[in-house]
């Protein structure tokens, strides 16, 4: 699957940088007529590059034409358009970034503890919670996050769809987001969802007690083949965070395995998901 526009800019700006090697930036730039500046946004995929710069670049690091044709062609990558773009002006760079792992990844793995993820929200329960933004500013941007937050959803029936595992605090279960009937309807969709092949949605119940990742909810991406190892989204008050470093990517693998192994199974989960949305009504 081709790279997403966000990941293969980057993906770029990290060779780019293994490329350089030891070699100064400001040395590099004064050698191309450049500021320093520009190769740094490069490099940190802050902005594409076209052909005859890149073109320049390669040849001052002496590249082979096999990397010269593999680079190129995440440039171009890095330049075209991607389904999310008319949505970019509403949602913040870090979330961008989010969605292009998001449409690259095989494999997700979310820990939860105060809402339903995404990527199984109904559209009511979704607005319920983008309207409590503390950034947002106007209707049109409601609008427009919703709208990408339902299109992103497609993820999981593209061909091949990516394997996804929920593991969810009990507590989202009954945190009446958007109302009781709101909530009933979630938990249904919930219900539905847990049926498809390749998504498992996991309780984690009070009755689960003290466990490894009682301080912040997670998502872990991972990647076809070796081009790209797992990466870590954490959220924060004041944002998400990404983590790449492997000892840190451990230490939240290790946390979700300890609260996948304490949830409850498939079919017990379900059963929460179904006496959750009959005590509603």
């Amino acid at each position: 699957m081709a790279r997403p526009t966000s990941t293969a800019r980057r993906e770029l700006g990290d060779e780019l940088r293994r490329l350089r090697g030891e070699r100064r930036g400001a040395s590099v730039a004064r050698l191309l007529g450049w500021s320093e500046s520009k190769l740094s946004r490069i490099e940190t995929a802050r902005t594409g590059i076209s052909e005859p710069d890149l073109d320049r670049l390669l040849s001052t690091y002496g590249a082979q034409s096999d990397i010269r044709d593999r680079l190129h062609h995440l440039a171009r990558r890095g330049r075209d358009r991607v389904w999310w773009t008319p949505y970019r002006s509403s949602v913040p760079a870090p979330y961008d970034e989010y969605v292009a792992l998001e449409a690259e990844a095989v494999a997700l793995q979310e820990w939860e503890t105060q809402i339903v993820p995404g990527l199984l929200q109904t559209d009511e329960y979704a607005r319920a919670v983008i309207e409590v933004g503390a950034d947002i500013g106007d209707p049109e941007t409601i609008h427009r996050r919703l709208a990408l937050r339902m299109a992103r959803q497609a993820v999981l029936v593209r061909d091949p769809p990516p394997r996804l595992t929920v593991v969810l605090d009990e507590a989202v279960l009954h945190r009446e987001v958007g109302g009781r009937g709101v909530l009933r309807r979630q938990l249904q969709r919930l219900h539905e969802a847990s049926m498809r092949p390749g998504v498992e949605l996991l309780v984690l119940p009070f009755s689960a007690g003290a466990h490894a990742a009682q301080s912040e909810s997670f998502m872990i991406f991972e990647f076809a083949g070796n081009a790209r190892g797992p990466i870590v989204h954490s959220e924060g008050l004041t944002g998400g965070f990404f983590h790449l470093k492997e000892d840190e990517v451990s230490v939240f693998r290790e946390a979700f395995d300890d609260v996948r192994a304490r949830a409850l199974d498939a079919e017990a989960s379900r059963d929460c998901f179904t006496r959750s949305s009959d005590y509603l009504r």
